[in-house]
């Protein structure tokens, strides 16, 4: 995907393109209603964001499942009335 992006921007230079232009090109600026692709790349954005975000909140979960107490350990069974009172 990368390659191809490398290409593009190299023949738009070997054709005389200045930057700007090349980035209109890639960018697909010249749309019919540019506020409106601003606007879905903005929420495809935000949209992507929230998905990786979740992806990575399931992983660290599945690494740390149980928090507080390590992997195959149980809850504790001491209680209170186990220690003695300072008197």
């Amino acid at each position: 995907m990368f390659e191809n992006l490398f290409q593009l921007v190299k023949i738009g230079k070997e054709l005389g393109l200045s930057k700007k232009e090349i980035r209109k090109v890639l960018l697909f600026d010249n749309t019919k209603n540019p506020t409106l692709y601003t606007t879905l790349m903005i929420i495809a954005l935000i949209f992507s964001g929230i998905i990786v975000i979740l992806i990575f909140l399931m992983v660290v979960s599945n690494i740390f499942p149980n928090g507080t107490y390590p992997a195959g350990a149980e809850y504790s069974t001491v209680k209170i009335q186990d220690f003695d009172r300072k008197k």
